[in-house]
């Protein structure tokens, strides 16, 4: 299990889930992503990716300006 940070600040909509679904499809299960992003839509967008598509979502919150998303890979696309 490695943890992974991705850096999508002031990206758009649909930008910060794109990005979050090409890492994750170059991880293996277990491993840990923390999505940091200033677009608000992330809080509703990445969640709703995270249960189309079988992975846990961990946490997601605001701090200050950013978005923090914290998604747990379940099952790799490898």
């Amino acid at each position: 299990m490695s943890q992974h940070r991705l850096d999508a600040r002031y990206l758009l909509c649909p930008l910060p889930v794109i990005r979050t679904q090409q890492m994750v499809d170059e991880l293996a299960h277990g491993d840990i992503v923390e999505v940091i992003c200033t677009d608000p839509g992330a809080l509703n967008d990445i969640p709703a990716w995270c249960r189309v598509h079988g992975h846990e979502l961990l946490s997601a919150g605001s701090s200050g300006e950013d978005i923090v998303v914290t998604v747990k890979v379940v099952g790799t696309t490898r």
